[in-house]
């Protein structure tokens, strides 16, 4: 406890700076995400207080971040849909996801997965955030232009031919499980019909309207729409709070500029009485657990997105560990992964049980929190009550915030997230793969098809076929260079130092291959047809393995078949400094003694010169 108190002015000064330059994003995050800004706040509240408390990192201050919010928006928007568009109706499963989330990042640390988030490759770290860059430019250029697909009666209109046909739909499939429905008797449908007003085909229409326009797809096709739209009053809010955030960053670096944008703005807006769209209530008083999530819970509501919340904490641990190497390289300590992950798991798991969207450690916080002089704990604790305390105070004050500086604000945050060191590295890097006539990059071409997938299709399916590409693309290099570096033909063209002294008499008679590497699935190509690399009048083979560290099932059989091709062929095989594994695998399918009896094994190639002096 003494060294958690150790340092108390420094842990307030961070915590408390930390936490006013989280406010505004907590509120931008919480309106983008689809929940609304309260979501973002409680989110900000309970992530940073207990991921501080249980977490593995002392300077980390954590919260709702851009990549995380992203996702969320994508899984919040399809439970929503598959809700009717009714967002109360979707939120007990919205909120399950989350918990499971944070109940995966905690088993993750449990099981000490945070070793090997390390290992994912940068091309898809990097296309993947500037996918979550260009998705929050996208999704916010409408709100900024004061755009609503909701609002704009012409649009909506549109959708009433469906809309009436859906709600159609869902009074037959009514009837039919009630057992009402009799093909002979429609009487009972016509009543309901009867019963449908207009009001009820406006409202799905304007749910339809709204999942058309969603995510990235669909803001680009009502673009043209909201351009001849455009409020310009909104514009002209949401222009003001970028052009305010990256000037005031010139002037200082003091007060956070995200701040002082949301004053300024909202100040103007209040204090001129203009007629902007405000956020939606923030509730007054202390956060209340949704435990309708627990009460209501029902797996059949939820399974499709189990995949969705193991991404999410995928995401949340490669986001919280890679602000904790930063947090690393400033305060010259170690951070410990696996509780980090734990960490962050209950700070998600608790913050989805107020109805808060998951996050993760934030690096600009983070930074934030060390330069104002935070070295424990304690400062991302202070972090999260002080934003309680301006929920309590200043609830209603923020409510009035206009909807437009928020999208400002998010604006600015797409802008930085984006990967550009990433994406100054694509003209100067090593172009290795052809594709058709083509030649490119191949971490290049991993980058940009993480980056079209994550913005035009699916986060989640992004990154696994990016991570999928990257390795089948490793595995090939390596064995390109494990196939190169054997090499190939007659002795006295190939020999190694301990070679040199070789009877001559043999030169002729002997073929000698050197493996200088693992032989696995992406390397054999080359050795399978070792047969065929034997000069003619070569009667024995033999095959120096003392740089084949590791060999696998489909190098162990391709062993065998080119063995086998030798045995047909009257060639004697020597082995020569073979190492304990492959050795453990060709004992297993009878290579050895089978093929290669003991006294044809040799620990060295002096001892098989040995062996021929005898």
């Amino acid at each position: 406890m003494r060294g958690f108190f150790s340092n108390i002015k420094g842990d307030a000064f961070g915590g408390i700076t930390a936490g006013v330059v989280a406010l505004p994003l907590a509120l931008a995050f919480g309106v983008s995400s689809g929940l609304g800004p309260s979501a973002g706040l409680y989110g900000a509240i309970f992530i940073s207080f207990f991921a501080a408390l249980f977490g593995g990192t002392n300077t980390q201050i954590s919260g709702p971040t851009a990549p995380m919010t992203a996702v969320s928006m994508v899984v919040i928007a399809s439970i929503v849909v598959a809700s009717d568009g009714d967002v109360n109706k979707a939120l007990p499963s919205i909120l399950m996801v989350f918990f499971l989330a944070g109940l995966i990042q905690v088993g993750l640390g449990l099981v000490g997965v945070g070793k090997y988030i390390k290992y994912i490759p940068y091309p898809v770290v990097s296309g993947f955030m500037t996918a979550i860059g260009v998705i929050i430019l996208l999704t916010q250029i409408l709100p900024s232009l004061g755009y609503s697909p909701k609002e704009d009666m012409e649009y909506v209109n549109q959708f009433k031919p469906q809309a009436e046909e859906i709600i159609l739909e869902n009074i037959l499939k009514e009837e039919a499980g009630e057992g009402l429905l009799v093909l002979e008797d429609f009487k009972e449908t016509i009543r309901r019909a009867g019963n449908i007003t207009e009001a009820d085909i406006l409202r799905e229409s304007k749910t339809l309207a709204a999942k058309y326009a969603s995510g990235t797809i669909g803001a680009v096709k009502v673009m043209p729409r909201a351009l001849r739209n455009i409020n310009w009053l909104e514009l002209i809010l949401s222009l003001g709070t970028i052009i305010i955030i990256f000037g005031f960053r010139k002037i200082s670096k003091a007060v956070p500029s995200t701040l002082v944008a949301l004053v300024a703005m909202s100040g103007i807006a209040i204090g001129f009485g203009l007629d902007y769209k405000p956020i939606e209530q923030i509730p007054e008083g202390l956060p209340v657990p949704k435990l309708e999530m627990f009460s209501h819970f029902n797996l059949g509501s939820i399974s499709p997105y189990i995949f969705s919340a193991l991404t999410l904490a995928l995401l949340g641990a490669i986001d919280s560990l890679l602000t904790s190497i930063v947090a690393d390289n400033m305060t010259k300590t170690k951070h410990k992964p696996n509780r980090e992950l734990v960490g962050q798991g209950i700070g998600n798991s608790i913050a989805a049980v107020f109805g808060g969207i998951p996050g993760a450690g934030a690096t600009i916080r983070t930074v934030v929190n060390i330069n104002a002089g935070g070295k424990t704990r304690l400062s991302g604790m202070i972090a999260g009550v002080l934003l309680l305390f301006i929920l309590l105070a200043l609830g209603p004050i923020a409510s009035k915030i206009p909807a437009a500086v928020l999208s400002g604000i998010l604006i600015t945050v797409g802008i930085g997230v984006m990967d550009y060191k990433g994406l100054k590295a694509i003209p100067i890097l090593p172009k290795d793969i052809f594709l058709g006539p083509v030649k490119l990059s191949s971490e290049v071409l991993i980058m940009i098809i993480v980056l079209l997938l994550s913005t035009f299709w699916d986060l989640i399916f992004a990154v696994g076929i990016g991570l999928l590409i990257s390795c089948l693309m490793f595995m090939k290099l390596i064995g390109d260079l494990t196939a190169e570096r054997s090499e190939v033909g007659p002795l006295k063209e190939e020999a190694w130092p301990d070679e040199i002294d070789f009877p001559k008499n043999l030169k002729d008679k002997v073929f000698v291959k050197h493996i200088k590497g693992p032989l696995f699935f992406g390397s054999t190509s080359e050795f399978e047809q070792l047969y065929k690399q034997i000069p003619e009048g070569a009667e024995t083979v033999v095959i120096r393995l003392s740089r084949m560290q590791y060999m696998d099932q489909t190098g162990l059989y391709v062993m065998e078949d080119a063995l086998q091709d030798l045995r047909v062929k009257g060639v004697d095989i020597i082995f020569v400094g073979l190492l304990k594994q492959p050795r453990y695998m060709m004992e297993r399918v009878n290579i050895i003694p089978g093929f290669i009896p003991e006294e044809r094994i040799f620990k060295s190639f002096k001892a098989y010169l040995m062996s021929l002096s005898k």
